[in-house]
């Protein structure tokens, strides 16, 4: 595995949607599906809006009516953002020049682990 990892403005760029170059396939690769990557990218969508919904605080009256304002934008945000997650990955892998077919090969090796897993447990 190549050791290129981007530096401080090309990671900034790479936040914001630009492609890295050709040598740092593997470290894009290891970004959207290795370890980590499904909370990495829940923390990059999710963490830039509360700032945003912290203004619902400015709100006068009692606190929990900005704080159910805050909570109805959030939840679908949340929601929503985990359910375009395996679209963000095959895009951000073809735009980086690499196969989408990697994420269904992840998927492929979790499931013939857990089979193999269970016949060992409880045989064929």
């Amino acid at each position: 595995m190549s050791s290129a990892r981007p530096n401080f403005f090309q990671r900034l760029g790479y936040l914001i949607g630009r492609p890295l170059p050709v040598e740092m396939q593997d470290w894009v690769r290891e970004d959207v599906i290795g370890p980590g990557a499904a909370r990495r990218y829940l923390l990059r969508w999710n963490l830039p809006i509360v700032p945003l919904l912290l203004l619902f605080l400015l709100i006068p009256g009692p606190v929990w009516i900005p704080l159910s304002m805050m909570l109805l934008l959030l939840l679908p945000w949340i929601y929503f953002s985990v359910a375009l997650m395996p679209v963000w990955q095959r895009h951000r892998l073809q735009q980086h020049g690499l196969s989408p077919e990697l994420l269904s090969a992840k998927a492929r090796i979790r499931a013939d682990r857990e089979r193999a897993d269970y016949e060992r447990r409880f045989g064929r």
